[in-house]
This record gives C-alpha cells, sequence and structure tokens, in this order.
C-alpha cells in the first residue's frame, strides 16, 4: 500500500511540473481519494505541494526539519540511519528513546532524533540546550563486539565523525579530549555515550551527539555564551541540518566499519589529528580537586594522562578540562 512517502518520491521525481491525480493513481495503484489524503499529511509535515484542477500535484519545497523522509533521501549509508528512524518534534532525550527502542530489537544503526529536547544530557549529568528547530539532537544504537572497557572508542570515533561534518560546512574543526568538538575554540558540538553490558561484554550502547548548527547567541544561557557557538554565529549564515545530518552519519558507519574490522588505530590517529589537548597546559578540574599540567597523550583506555610540575604523570577519566596555554607547534 502507498504511503505518503511514496506520493512524495514520486512528486520529487518529477519536480517543477505537475502529476495527475489519475497518473499518481495508475503508478501507485491506489485510490485517487487516498493520494489526497496523503498529500493532505504531507502538507501537515510541513512539505508545500501545489495543486490544481485538471493538472494535479507539483511539489514545492521541504520543511525545515528533520523528517525520516529528508533523512534518507540521498544518504548513502548502508543501515546508520537508514533502517529504523525514530524523529519526534520534542521529547525528553533522545538517548533514552534509543535506549528503549533497542531493548524492543530494534536493529543496529537506529536513529532516534529531535527537533527539540526537554532534558538533553550532556557529560558528568549537565543538561545540553536544545532549542527546537535549531540544532541536531540525536541518537545511535549500537551493538558493538567490543570489551565495555573498550567503550570510549565510540566516543572518540563520534567526536570524528562530527567533526568532519562540521569542517565539510566551511569551518575548521577541532576536538578537545574527551568528546568536544570547538569551532574557533567555542564548543558547538558534545557526546554522550551510554552503555548497558556485563563483565566482559556490551548488550547496547547508545551514543547521543548534540550538534548547534543554527542557534543563535541569544538562545544560550548567558552562562555558555562565553563558550558556546553554532555553525550560524561563525559563518553568518543558515545551514542545512538535513544536509549536516546526513554527512555526519556517513562520516560514523564508515569510520565504525573500520572500528569492526579491527582499524581503531585509524580512528585514533585522525582523532589525534585533530586533538588540541595534547602537548597543552592544561587544567582538570575532578570531583576530588584540580590537576594541572602538561597533557601529553591518551593511554590504552581512552584516559588524558597529565604530567604534573613535579614529573608526577596523573591519569584523567573524567572531569572538565581547561585548555591553560595551548600547544606550541
Amino acid at each position: 500500500m502507498a504511503t505518503p512517502s511514496d506520493i512524495l518520491r514520486v512528486l520529487r521525481t518529477r519536480a517543477g511540473t505537475f502529476v495527475s491525480g489519475q497518473a499518481l493513481s495508475a503508478e501507485l495503484n491506489v485510490t485517487r481519494t487516498a493520494i489526497w489524503k496523503h498529500v493532505k499529511a504531507l502538507r501537515a509535515a510541513g512539505y508545500q505541494i501545489e495543486s490544481r484542477p485538471k493538472l494535479g500535484y507539483r511539489y514545492l519545497s521541504a520543511p525545515d526539519a528533520l523528517l525520516p523522509t529528508e533523512i534518507t533521501e540521498g544518504l548513502t549509508t548502508t543501515y546508520i540511519g537508514r533502517q529504523s528512524i525514530i524523529y519526534f518534534r520534542s521529547c525528553p532525550s533522545t538517548n533514552d528513546a534509543a535506549r528503549e527502542v533497542g531493548h524492543r530489537g530494534a536493529p543496529e544503526g537506529a536513529l532516534a532524533v529531535a527537533e527539540g529536547q526537554t532534558r538533553g544530557r550532556g557529560r558528568l549529568g549537565r543538561g545540553w540546550v536544545s532549542p527546537a528547530g535549531k540544532g541536531i539532537y540525536l541518537s545511535l544504537l549500537l551493538r558493538p563486539r567490543i570489551r565495555p572497557e573498550e567503550a570510549f572508542q565510540l566516543t572518540l570515533l563520534a567526536a570524528v565523525a562530527v567533526a568532519r561534518a562540521v569542517t565539510g560546512e566551511g569551518v575548521a574543526a577541532k576536538i578537545k579530549w574527551p568528546n568536544d568538538v570547538l569551532v574557533e575554540g567555542r564548543k558547538v558540538a558534545g557526546i554522550l555515550t551510554e552503555i548497558e553490558a556485563e563483565a566482559d561484554r556490551i548488550y547496547q550502547a547508545v551514543v547521543g551527539i548534540g550538534v548547534n548548527v543554527n542557534t543563535t547567541a541569544s538562545l544560550f544561557p548567558r552562562s555558555l555564551r562565553a563558550t558556546a557557538t553554532s555553525l550560524r554565529m561563525n559563518t553568518g549564515h543558515k545551514h542545512s541540518r538535513v544536509q549536516v545530518l546526513q554527512r555526519l552519519l556517513e562520516a560514523f558507519e564508515e569510520l565504525y566499519e573500520g572500528l569492526k574490522a579491527g582499524r581503531f588505530e585509524e580512528v585514533l590517529a585522525e582523532w589525534r589529528s585533530l586533538d588540541i589537548t595534547r602537548g597543552a597546559l592544561v587544567k582538570a578540574t575532578l570531583l576530588e580537586g584540580e590537576v594541572q599540567g602538561r597533557a601529553t597523550d591518551i593511554d590504552r583506555d581512552g584516559a588524558l594522562l597529565i604530567a604534573e610540575e613535579g614529573g608526577e604523570v596523573r591519569r584523567i577519566t573524567a572531569g572538565d578540562i581547561e585548555i591553560l596555554r595551548p600547544a606550541t607547534p
């Protein structure tokens, strides 16, 4: 049975011309009444479709929305963000949504995406500002065959994928350990990886990603305006959220396939090429206090290594990192 997506596909292939209801009915094997109902549904979703007596229907434009029909149009992935998409105009958290569909058997690569979130989460229990229609708020369901202590690989992988997507929009993205994607020193995206596992096995992982695309400074809380940014704030113009999302999904699948094939070192090499933490003088704010010194590297478990002035090397697994003095070239 034909769906609104089928109607949209036919109209898009003949964009700029009218397609009669009779032709649509014959091609899709549905009644003209059903076609009209589907067109009404597409219009309700924000699609501009013109209709004229004796001429039929003509596709004009798509809404500025992260609808499944828009995400999959032209997407080149095989399974990431393709086989299952759960779309929300608003939800508390896409990570929660992805985890729940995972419990119900959703396939690997299932995508939960929202126009806005009411309780978006960041690292260390913080919230993630998610104004509706301005950013990309997504979570991917994964079932990686890696040990729980290797889950950090997913976070580093996601940071590289986001950096590729952001750079594709004409701005140079960098990464600050462990998961902040920066543009000109300000945070444009963040990542939150959550896993369900036992001692030696991950049942499922959810990688949540938030990207500030068309967010303006006034939409950030005052406490974040000095440290947060968006693509629009850096370029001075709006960006296609669908295009950024598609680039992100395509990069993620390519990198994830490399991880599954045992080529994480390639991912790590790209992460390091974008990292601004190593070699910098940093201050780590931890629950038990502060650590200051030179960030030397990350270890095999993804922890940041900081060499203090006295020579002791501290291993940091979680905390806020402030760059006091950038690494010298």
